[in-house]
């Protein structure tokens, strides 16, 4: 939900419109992404929610963090780095990861600046939430791992995440699966105004624009998550146990003024960092991905979310767009592990 851009506000048509684009792209939807049946690529069966940890997670310095990563699979296996979004964490691919591990993946899960145990090296870095340095961050964590090429998926910021890095950096960038399509912030849309009811959706955003919105975020940042959960995935059953272990990685000392920053900036009421201007400005132009792609849906996705067909003509190289049914939510890679790592092996073989 955190990583809708302003962008894609502008085309926020509501579960109708979407459902007609569906139609007439010819999207499919997967009743097994649900149940755990097995689907075409092969994987292994199980009951959503088996998989509760990663085990010890790794630390490793990159850039201007330290970063706290999940690593499951084989060494010398293809590279996977997932990315979660806001208010999540990494937990988000616990199911996925095994999935993904038993076809043969590396799978690389790292917590995003301000969540988990991802840290600042310098009490003196910027806390800085723009778009272009959390994939800078990713960028970073590639070099640290010696990784050269990988494939990457994400949903929310992580989504967001993904697709800049596979618009500005495709050396790096093998394939790409994208929750929700192409989030690449335009703060020049952004600032144009929409019908109440779009304004509406966007309410958080708002908040936190104000003194009043930061201090309540810090003051119940577990309540506000978990309303967002609730809200953005109306249908997700989810227990106690799973809403704390991804509310713990929130307790990150940076967190907050990461978030806000993230938002404030959205609006273009807090400035990013002036040498990542360049970058901006190329993201701001809505650069074309050339890399093979698929983009994923829920079909109960209850946060803001633009209609594909807004964004079919983003993606120049081999492409695919799947819904997901059964009531999936935003946070479909927790919800249907299963399509999501199918949408991952998939978009491998194009």
């Amino acid at each position: 939900m955190s990583d809708e851009i302003n962008q894609r506000r502008r085309t926020f048509f509501g579960a109708a419109t979407m459902a007609i684009a569906a139609t007439q792209l010819g999207m499919i939807g997967s009743a097994q992404a649900r149940s755990g049946a097995p689907g075409a690529a092969g994987l292994p069966t199980f009951k959503l929610g088996t998989n509760t940890s990663f085990g010890p997670l790794k630390q490793i310095d990159a850039g201007v963090l330290n970063i706290g990563y999940a690593e499951v699979g084989p060494k010398d296996g293809p590279v996977v780095i997932l990315l979660h979004g806001w208010p999540y964490d990494i937990h988000s691919f616990v199911d996925v990861a095994p999935l993904l591990a038993s076809k043969g993946y590396r799978v690389i899960v790292p917590h995003l600046r301000g969540h988990g145990t991802t840290r600042f090296l310098s009490a003196d870095t910027f806390r800085n939430g723009q778009q272009s340095v959390v994939a800078l961050d990713i960028i970073a964590l590639m070099d640290a791992l010696k990784i050269e090429k990988a494939i990457l998926g994400g949903f929310d910021w992580g989504a967001r995440t993904v697709c800049i890095m596979a618009a500005l950096w495709p050396e790096r960038c093998k394939a790409m699966v994208s929750v929700s399509g192409y989030l690449i912030t335009n703060l020049d849309a952004g600032k144009q105004p929409l019908p109440p009811k779009a304004e509406y959706s966007w309410w958080y955003q708002y908040y936190f624009a104000t003194d009043r919105g930061a201090a309540g975020y810090d003051q119940y940042r577990r309540d506000f998550a978990r309303l967002i959960w609730e809200t953005a995935s109306p249908k997700w059953q989810f227990d106690t146990a799973t809403f704390d272990r991804s509310a713990a990685s929130f307790d990150n000392p940076d967190h907050v003024g990461i978030v806000i920053h993230n938002y404030r900036w959205r609006l273009d009421l807090a400035a990013g960092d002036p040498r990542y201007d360049s970058l901006e400005k190329r993201l701001g132009e809505g650069p074309v991905i050339s890399v093979p792609a698929i983009t994923l849906e829920g079909d109960a996705n209850g946060a803001p979310h633009p209609d594909p067909a807004s964004y079919r003509k983003k993606f120049s190289g081999k492409y695919a767009h799947r819904t997901i049914s059964g009531g999936i939510g935003h946070n479909l890679p927790q919800e249907a592990p299963q399509a999501f790592a199918q949408a991952i092996i998939e978009v491998d073989s194009y």
